[in-house]
């Protein structure tokens, strides 16, 4: 079984190590740079154009980069099918599916935005990021019982975040948990003094 895990990584790596030499080549790298210098000056539709002209389907770097730059030109449905190329090569990756996110936000599609979030977190459930916008989805949509799993998960992790303490603390403000919420509130203004939303909490609880 270790012999097939360590084959497994050997040919994940190989297939690595051959993404990195196209980028190698001369013709590739002088593309990226043209895309990256149009980007600069806002001309999204040459920046495009310029990695088109390397395209390959199966490079994840000309891939997740077209999901960028078709998102910054709004073109956020075309941006997605890139951004889902490169997921399907990489699926081990999770920047692609950070990246897929923004689009899929743009368009208001939450739930589809769930979803990518869930499949970070089963590469790497302690990532802070998707736990916590997670959280905000379920707070949105006052679930709030799911809202508090997250947001006490980042927070055990990073106890001096403003943002995951002050959402946890309006989070069990609305369970109805007023002692914990209370004591959020204020650790939230020893974050940030005289906070206005920490203060506003501590009023409905008076």
């Amino acid at each position: 079984m270790e012999d097939l895990k360590r084959i497994s990584l050997i040919i994940s790596f190989s297939l690595f190590l051959s993404c990195f030499q196209l980028l190698s080549q001369p013709s590739t790298q002088a593309a990226f740079a043209k895309s990256y210098e149009a980007e600069q000056a806002g001309n999204y539709t040459k920046a495009i154009t310029e990695l088109k002209r390397i395209y390959k389907a199966d490079s994840y770097f000309v891939n997740i980069r077209l999901g960028w730059l078709y998102y910054l030109d709004k073109q956020y449905t075309v941006s997605i099918q890139y951004y889902n190329i490169a997921i399907a090569l990489k699926p081990y990756a999770i920047e692609a599916k950070f990246g897929c996110v923004k689009p899929l936000s743009a368009l208001g599609n939450w739930d589809k935005v769930k979803e990518q979030y869930f499949r970070i977190l089963k590469v790497d459930h302690q990532n802070t990021v998707a736990n916590y916008w997670l959280g905000v989805i379920y707070y949105n949509r006052k679930d709030y019982i799911n809202a508090a799993k997250l947001f006490e998960k980042v927070v055990n992790l990073y106890p001096l975040d403003y943002d995951s303490v002050i959402m946890l603390a309006w989070t069990k403000l609305n369970l109805g948990s007023f002692a914990d919420a209370k004591v959020l509130f204020n650790h939230s203004l020893n974050i940030r003094p005289n906070d206005s939303s920490a203060l506003s909490g501590l009023k409905q609880l008076k």
